[in-house]
């Protein structure tokens, strides 16, 4: 079983790789904006995902952006990102079902509490 930090860096990877997929020529302060982390912990991630081999940068002066950066998936960036969305897919529906339930116990929980003072 992987450990819950472990978890996280995954998901943080797959949103990464998600928005990369959509938007190579976003900037790294567009992204971490995005996805509500720092922009050197952004990098961070970025750094990590070009050294695994599934991202690669490129360098082009037309791009939209003053740097002119443009991020891709690589060929096993995009396999990989294919296994981290069933991965994520899975943990989220586990935490739906988990919701769900605590959801549920709860009305229960107020409708007998609503029951009782209505005596």
């Amino acid at each position: 079983m992987t450990s819950r930090q472990s978890q996280l860096q995954e998901d943080t990877y797959y949103r990464v790789m998600r928005l990369l997929e959509a938007n190579p020529d976003m900037t790294q302060r567009e992204l971490a904006e995005l996805l509500g982390v720092s922009v050197g912990g952004l990098n961070y991630c970025l750094k990590a995902l070009m050294q695994k081999g599934w991202v690669k940068v490129q360098n082009f002066s037309h791009s939209k952006n003053k740097f002119g950066y443009v991020y891709l998936l690589t060929p096993s960036g995009v396999l990989e990102k294919a296994a981290l969305t069933g991965r994520f897919l899975q943990r989220k529906l586990i935490e739906y079902e988990a919701l769900k339930n605590e959801i549920d116990s709860l009305k229960a929980e107020v409708a007998i509490r609503d029951e009782k003072f209505q005596r």
